[in-house]
């Protein structure tokens, strides 16, 4: 398997054990390699939940830019309740994953289609 292979994997069992979700794996691989490169840095391959301006860059580049979402407070509150889906206390948070709970809870698949 490829790193990005191992990652996705990784990805999938985040979303099961942690988040609760049965991951569609074809739309995870899909927001996965969009999310380029960020994957392979340790820095950027999470997100900080409890960063303000981190939380304000994944809502205007992911959920504005990407997704073509209106800005309005329901982008930070999607951001939020996805924080806390995945969990305020874990440690790693993955940029995948957060995007792909984010993709989802707009219906936004047909971005990836």
């Amino acid at each position: 398997m490829s790193k990005r292979d191992d990652l996705i994997a990784k990805y999938a069992d985040d979303l099961k054990n942690k988040c609760k979700m049965t991951p569609d794996m074809d739309l995870l691989t899909k927001v996965t390699i969009g999310c380029g490169p960020a994957i392979y840095n340790a820095d950027s391959e999470t997100v900080a939940g409890s960063d303000k301006s981190e939380l304000e860059t994944v809502k205007t580049n992911f959920l504005m830019k990407k997704l073509g979402l209106a800005d309005s407070p329901k982008l930070m509150e999607a951001i939020n309740s996805v924080i806390e889906t995945y969990g305020r206390s874990e440690r790693n948070k993955y940029r995948a994953v957060v995007y792909y709970m984010l993709v989802k809870h707009f219906g936004k698949e047909s971005v990836y289609g």
